[in-house]
């Protein structure tokens, strides 16, 4: 498999769970495949701190917390990681808040 196809499968995860939690329903989202303009780019934590000068990490996780920005947690525990909406992220520090 390579990275590419990775990618794409990656991508395709992150926008059902995102469909998941913006729908609030217990059935599955119809699967069909998005225009490549339309997907979300997800940050890690610390690449969230890095996009917007003078934020920390710790801010970041504040936001999650407080569901100031949308996020998906991928994994359980220490070493789950936490992806947060780079749209939402950016949308917030400009005053348009989620």
């Amino acid at each position: 498999m390579t990275t590419t196809e990775k990618k794409r499968i990656v991508d395709n995860i992150l926008e059902l769970l995102i469909q998941l939690t913006e729908d609030g329903e217990n059935s599955a989202p119809q699967t069909t495949k998005a225009p490549i303009s339309d997907k979300a780019e997800m940050l890690t934590i610390k690449e969230s701190a890095a996009l917007i000068s003078g934020l920390s990490e710790h801010t970041v996780r504040q936001l999650v917390k407080q569901g100031k920005v949308k996020s998906v947690r991928t994994g359980e525990g220490k070493r789950g990681k936490i992806l947060v909406n780079k749209a939402d992220l950016l949308m917030y520090f400009n005053g348009k808040a989620v």
